[in-house]
């Protein structure tokens, strides 16, 4: 159809004259070559006026006059749509062409050439449809067929606001066309040219118009053009309509929101095409996107999973509704926030409650089975059909998993005390939004405030992360891990200046299993050492992520590096590989081990075995050292700000605090860890006394114990360390290392004597007791009864010998991890 001759036939339907002798000159194709640079020009919602209602028109006037916009209107979106159904009759045929050997179009140049039609032909016929029943409700046709329809009603009756106010609403829509449809006009335009078979269909397009349903016949670029003139015509009619509408009509508000929104988006259609959908900002630079993703955002008390998008100049969230079959993608606003001013805090969240725990491992348990299953599915039409049911089934149980595990909390809080918090289950990536989002706030640039409907209509086509991070959309892959993966972190350098440090290791793959870990926290240190091992049960997993982390108590945690590792099959096996990370400017030094073999279904208790009153042999093995952890982190904190003390060792500390400090080592290292720092100092000594006080077997074995005090008779000092030490050396491998570890430190404590009071006797008489006990009478070979006096004195000499000696032997910390492949060498990466 003519457009010059659907304005002017809507001109004259308003009684306005055109002159003839325009037609020459308004009537050119407006597709040559040299006009389309002028449709891509900003749509000019002012180009066109009409002139003002008379004053002096009375109100049944008005509302006459008011009756005939709204049936051209109706008029106008039946034709509209029409041409809209047009310019969609050749997409299904378009589309299914594309899969095969000789497609007209590729799949991604049908989605480029329909984009958004299939929704702007949704939205105006609901709108039509609407319109369509609200003004055959208020006109009755008289009998005589021939004659015009009155009005049964007065016009005040006649209510159509909220219709245009919904369809406005949805305006945005035309943001994605416009923004796709000089992409879109080139890909008709190219395929037009090389292809007979498009050539035929682009100029022979056909539609059925007015009422004599006449054949009109378009080309594909006149219909492609229709939206962008529709757009401009809704803010004119909008205009028109609400010169015929009465200021006391209920319908006046509505439409003056409703022509202030199309103005707004007309706007904002404008600015972009002038900037090449970009803003123009502060300090000479441009609205662009610089990162989105899906995140969970947290709001009163409920999580939604959201897509994210990161411009230059502000943060928005977005909700994604995924498109039915034929439709596009759309996105819907949630909130944005400038990032002028924005600060950023974020934090580890506190233990999760119970249900939330039994919720976890509810998801985990289907997600593991469903996982099971699509494994063993069998082959067919009818085994596929259960595998993409399946496969569904499990897409959602791991969408449920994004929006529940989450366990770090990113806050942002704006100058105008606007605050949104966001939730990620993964800390590298937590810090890679925190990263991008702090460089653009210390630049400073000022935001634009945004038209929210165009910049979140741009979002399908501006997205960088187009899905959900789902390990079932994944294809397989034979190179990636399951089984057992083992992480031993051993030490870090590098660091500017002394710090409290943990490390944080996360493995990718289907959750069935924790896959985040971290160490405990070290002492305050340049060259912080833990030794620690990590384990992972993975499936699917293909690269590691490690983060080192500088630990503070009055200010957030700072991530003083990051670094990701891909999981190689072929370097990993069950003997542990050393590696050197480089992370920024510190250096981590780890160990990794991998056992492949299938996997046990989720348990729903992860805790931390007991570490009191439990064999140190065991302890040892649990935590993959030679030093438990609660021996390490207790000396290293006393160390730390004990060594001053007067009688560090001697005075006890307060009962209550020692408990909690027993129970958080049975429970949770890394609350144990934090709680040290806390904790007075006597607690601190007193919890490390208590451990070895309540070994089941003493640290140095009662069959030791005649043996050593045999040795207490050697008069020559040298020959009696030499056998003390020959026993020693037959003790088992954690409890000979953690004896050798504890005297060192209790050799440093006594290099302060003059100040904590502490000699090498008075910390023998404290820790013999606990070190050395003698053999139960009846029990084994050992059928002998000690003395009481005897004993304690026995105790205290051995404990005191090994003391004076100054070449005890260096305790091993963690002996295992350095049972490497002999043609491993530690590798920098």
């Amino acid at each position: 159809m003519d457009v010059y001759r659907e304005a002017v036939g809507y001109l004259e339907s308003q009684h306005i004259p055109v002159e003839e002798a325009e037609m020459d000159v308004l009537e050119e194709d407006v597709f040559q070559e040299e006009a389309v640079s002028c449709l891509l020009s900003p749509l000019q919602a002012e180009s066109i006026d009409f002139p003002d209602t008379p004053t002096s028109c009375s109100l049944e006037e008005m509302l006459e006059r008011r009756l005939v916009v709204l049936k051209g209107i109706l008029e106008s979106e039946e034709v509209y749509l029409r041409e809209l159904e047009a310019l969609l009759m050749p997409m299904k045929a378009l589309r299914a062409s594309a899969g095969t050997s000789q497609p007209v179009l590729s799949s991604r140049e049908v989605q480029t050439v329909f984009y958004q039609v299939p929704e702007l032909r949704d939205m105006h016929q609901s709108f039509y449809t609407g319109l369509k029943a609200r003004l055959n409700a208020h006109c009755q046709t008289d009998s005589s067929p021939g004659e015009e329809k009155e009005m049964s009603h007065t016009g005040f009756e006649l209510m159509v606001g909220d219709l245009f106010l919904k369809m406005v609403n949805q305006i945005g829509v035309y943001g994605g066309f416009i923004g796709n449809y000089e992409e879109a006009l080139e890909v008709v335009q190219k395929c037009t040219q090389s292809d007979p078979r498009f050539r035929t269909l682009a100029e022979s397009m056909m539609s059925t118009n007015g009422a004599d349903r006449a054949r009109t016949t378009y080309t594909f670029e006149a219909l492609l053009y229709r939206p962008l003139d529709r757009v401009t015509k809704t803010t004119l009619v909008l205009r028109d309509l609400l010169k015929t509408t009465p200021v006391e009509h209920g319908d006046y508000i509505a439409l003056q929101e409703a022509l202030r929104l199309s103005r707004s988006f007309l706007s904002g259609v404008n600015e972009s095409s002038q900037c090449k959908r970009e803003v123009m900002l502060s300090h000479g630079m441009r609205r662009q996107l610089m990162r989105d993703g899906f995140v969970v955002d947290m709001s009163e008390g409920e999580r939604s999973l959201r897509h994210l998008f990161l411009y230059t100049d502000l943060l928005l969230c977005t909700r994604f509704k995924h498109a039915t079959r034929g439709k596009q993608d759309q996105y819907r606003f949630c909130w944005y926030l400038p990032l002028a001013g924005l600060k950023l805090h974020w934090v580890a969240d506190q233990e999760r409650p119970s249900d939330t725990h039994l919720r976890l491992h509810t998801i985990r348990t289907k997600t593991y089975f469903l996982r099971q299953q699509l494994q063993q599915q069998a082959k067919g039409t009818r085994g596929a059909i259960l595998a993409a049911r399946n496969r569904k089934k499990l897409e959602q149980m791991e969408l449920m998993l994004l929006a529940h595990s989450p366990v770090y909390r990113l806050e942002l809080h704006s100058p105008s005390d606007k605050s949104h918090t966001l939730l990620f289950s993964s800390l590298y990536e937590l810090e890679e939004w925190r990263e991008a989002i702090h460089k653009l706030t210390t630049d400073n640039i000022e935001t634009v405030p945004p038209d929210l409907l165009t910049l979140t209509g741009a979002c399908v086509k501006l997205r960088m992360t187009q899905q959900p991070p789902l390990q079932s959309s994944n294809t397989e892959d034979k190179e990636s891990l399951c089984g057992t993966l083992s992480v031993a972190i051993h030490s870090a350098c590098g660091l500017q200046q002394p710090s409290c440090v943990y490390v944080c290791v996360e493995v990718d793959g289907y959750e069935f299993y924790d896959k985040q870990a971290q160490t405990h926290s070290s002492v305050c240190s340049l060259n912080p050492h833990w030794d620690q091992e990590l384990s992972f049960q993975v499936d699917g997993a293909q690269s590691l992520r490690v983060l080192c982390v500088s630990q503070s108590e009055k200010q957030d945690d700072t991530v003083l590096g990051k670094t990701t590792l891909r999981l190689d099959t072929n370097s990993l096996n069950k003997r542990w590989r050393r590696q050197t990370l480089q992370l920024g400017q510190v250096e981590v030094t780890l160990s990794l081990k991998y056992s492949p073999h299938p996997l046990e279904p989720p348990s729903s208790t992860a805790q931390q075995q007991p570490v009191f009153c439990v064999p140190i042999e065991t302890v040892a093995q649990q935590e993959g050292v030679l030093v438990p952890h609660v021996v390490r982190c207790c000396v290293e904190e006393l160390e730390r700000r004990g060594m001053d003390e007067v009688g560090i060792y001697r005075i006890s500390g307060t009962a209550s605090e020692i408990g909690m400090l027993k129970a958080a080592f049975n429970s949770n290292l890394r609350e144990a860890v934090t709680r040290l720092r806390s904790a007075e100092v006597n607690a601190v000594s007193g919890v490390l006394k208590l451990y070895f006080r309540e070994l089941p077997e003493p640290l140095i074995p009662t069959e030791l114990f005649q043996g050593l005090a045999r040795t207490l008779d050697i008069q020559d000092m040298d020959s009696r360390l030499v056998s003390m030490l020959t026993l020693l050396q037959s003790c088992p491998d954690a409890n000979r290392h953690t004896f050798l570890y504890l005297m060192h430190h209790l050799q440093r404590v006594a290099g302060k004597q003059d100040i904590n009071k502490m000699s090498l006797l008075n910390l023998a008489t404290v820790f013999g007791p606990s070190l050395l006990r003698p053999p139960v009478a009846g029990h084994g070979h050992y059928d002998f009864a000690v003395d009481i006096s005897q004993e304690v004195v026995v105790q205290v000499q051995v404990v005191y010998c090994y003391l004076q000696c100054s070449y005890l032997p260096e305790a091993q910390i963690s002996g295992p991890h350095d049972d490497t492949d002999p043609e491993d060498e530690t590798t920098h990466m």
